[in-house]
């Protein structure tokens, strides 16, 4: 049952990306170019996404499994620290110079659009080097070499 309700979910997100508007790439640049042309049109599909997810993450630190009864598995840290700053000035650079997230890029994908595929690769090659990184740094004999 699970399974069939993420792939409804995520099949109502993709129709929701396409109908606001966030999976045209023109559209999002146009959102995000404040200096220039400003596009207000995706202000609304903003504060209602943000708003939407507040309430869904205030309702789940509440509960320890979904209503589906899976085990939420939700973010134990709320620190701002440089990783989280850095990963966020990365997706903020990618978002402003593709008009692509990760999201809307996987719709495009599917939808055929080539910059959406090479976006997709992209993230897709930058989240193994992420996890390679990691992998590496938690392994034996990866430590300071000087006790």
């Amino acid at each position: 049952m699970a399974t069939v309700t993420a792939l409804l979910s995520g099949l109502v997100f993709g129709i929701g990306l396409l109908w606001s508007g966030l999976a045209n790439p023109a559209k999002v640049l146009g959102f995000l170019d404040i200096a220039g042309r400003w596009d207000p049109s995706l202000v609304l599909v903003m504060t209602a996404a943000v708003s939407t997810a507040m309430l869904g993450f205030a309702a789940a630190r509440r509960r320890v499994t979904s209503y589906l009864g899976v085990t939420l598995d939700l973010p134990a840290s709320s620190a701002i620290d440089g990783r989280l700053v850095g990963g966020s000035a990365v997706f903020g650079m990618g978002w402003g110079i593709t008009g692509f997230c990760p999201g809307p890029a996987v719709v495009g994908t599917g939808a055929g659009e080539l910059k959406a595929v090479v976006f997709v690769a992209a993230m897709v090659l930058g989240m193994a080097l992420f996890e390679l990184i990691e992998r590496l740094k938690a392994s034996p004999g990866s430590g300071d070499p000087c006790p």
